[in-house]
């Protein structure tokens, strides 16, 4: 697998429960290898002309570029908020046994 076509998916959840269903749901449709459901972090952010503070669980999704539609479709299927924060960042570089479980789990 070329290190250029995995990639690590970001979204936040407003609480475990979702963050862990979502992880499941993304792990048994083969859509991503790996996800990591963080500890509670505090995010504030501008919405709709107000200044916003809300708990919120980190959510990190190792999949492949192939995959990518798929965990995005998955994510707006899951997803409570109007519009969910959803950040794809290329892995350049990684321990190519690694980038090649990546491929292999999301077959």
């Amino acid at each position: 697998m070329s290190p250029m076509s995995a990639v690590l998916v970001i979204t936040n959840l407003p609480d475990r429960a979702v963050a862990v269903k979502l992880a499941q749901k993304l792990i048994s449709a083969h859509a991503a290898a790996c996800v990591n459901v963080l500890s509670c972090c505090q995010s504030v952010y501008r919405w709709q002309g107000k200044i916003e503070s809300a708990e919120e669980i980190p959510v990190l999704i190792k999949t492949t570029e192939t995959h990518y539609a798929e965990v995005e479709r998955i994510i707006r299927e899951i997803h409570p908020y109007e519009l969910p924060e959803i950040i794809c960042v290329p892995i350049t570089r990684g321990l190519p046994e690694y980038l090649q479980w990546i491929a292999d789990e999301t077959r």
